[in-house]
């Protein structure tokens, strides 16, 4: 396991890390939740990713458990949270002072830390004037509550938008953003930030890498009994991948898959390492409903040395769908 700073922060970010979306709560319980942790641990892994609106908070309060039993040093992992999705009432949504200080201390609670090391808006809310969010942020960050703050599916113009606020006002900016990224989707990470890597020192945890399973191959003949996109309440997701757009990107999948092959890789796996091939990334979320599948994505790692220059040619080709950069880069 290599390490790569989160964005232009001190923090050190193991490049792959675990996850919790639709797998905590939905597909793990709790004694998979911690042999999963513990794997991901033991293999170098120091980052975990949640959110309150995962499983409506059972997927924090399920790792809570599992970091509360692993009693691991808590100098030696990094834990984060997510606010927007809290509930059904006014108060429970968005990104006011309120919610966004409610869910940090619902969040500290169901996951047993005393702070959290991440902590992101995890969409943008036009109804909150950024610089209420921007300060409450700063407030959580002054009170030892949170180490680092960001972003989740906003905007490059957003982001900036929080930056400015927070440098003109002496509080403290969004340190990272936590965009879907993976072959599908490439446009905000290697079109949209690209200035803001420099200019903000922006850092990415990005999620998805898979395409929620799409980039395994194992859709190319319907939908699997059990797999993310035969659950119940992510009917959205089949719908898109079941659309004429969808249907296309299957067939790209099959020459990906032609070409993993040819250099020795499975296609699941020259995915996430695609991914990590961008310096810009700081780490790839991962999300595992087996422990056998956790073990296998992260052998990942072993067939680095296959992504060269020329097979990464020989993708983009493929794919088709490399973002123009902006005309000054």
């Amino acid at each position: 396991m290599q390490y790569r700073r989160l964005g232009r922060s001190g923090l050190q970010v193991s490049e792959l890390s675990l996850g919790s979306w639709v797998t905590f709560g939905k597909q793990v319980d709790q004694g998979d939740a911690m042999a999963m942790m513990k794997r991901a641990y033991d293999a170098g892994i120091n980052f975990f990713d949640n959110a309150e609106g995962y499983e409506a908070g059972v997927s924090e309060a399920l790792m809570g458990e599992a970091l509360a039993a692993l009693a691991w040093s808590r100098d030696s992992f990094v834990v984060s949270s997510k606010v927007f999705w809290g509930g059904s009432k006014p108060t429970q949504r968005g990104l006011s002072r309120k919610h966004v200080t409610d869910a940090c201390h619902a969040a500290l609670k169901r996951l047993k830390v005393d702070y959290l090391d991440l902590y992101f808006c995890h969409r943008p809310d036009i109804d909150t004037p950024i610089e209420e969010t921007v300060r409450a942020m700063h407030d959580l960050v002054a009170q030892g509550k949170v180490l680092y703050w960001g972003t989740s599916e906003w905007s490059a113009q957003q982001i900036t938008e929080a930056w400015g606020v927070a440098r003109s006002l002496g509080l403290t900016p969004p340190t990272m953003e936590q965009p879907q990224y993976n072959l599908f989707e490439r446009q905000k990470v290697e079109g949209d930030y690209l200035p803001l890597y420099p200019l903000i020192g922006l850092g990415t945890t990005i999620w998805s890498p898979l395409a929620s399973g799409i980039l395994t191959g194992k859709y190319a003949k319907g939908i699997p009994k059990g797999s993310r996109l035969d659950l119940p309440g992510y009917e959205w997701l089949k719908e898109i991948w079941q659309s004429e757009e969808g249907r296309r990107k299957l067939e790209i999948v099959e020459k990906l898959g032609a070409l993993a092959a040819e250099i020795g890789l499975p296609l699941h796996h020259l995915a996430l390492l695609w991914c990590l091939a961008n310096p810009n990334v700081s780490t790839v979320i991962l999300g595992a409903s087996r422990l056998s599948q956790l073990e296998d994505n992260l052998s990942a790692l072993d067939g680095r040395d296959k992504l060269t220059p020329d097979v990464m040619e020989r993708i983009d080709a493929i794919l088709g769908n490399k973002p123009a950069a902006p005309a000054r880069y």
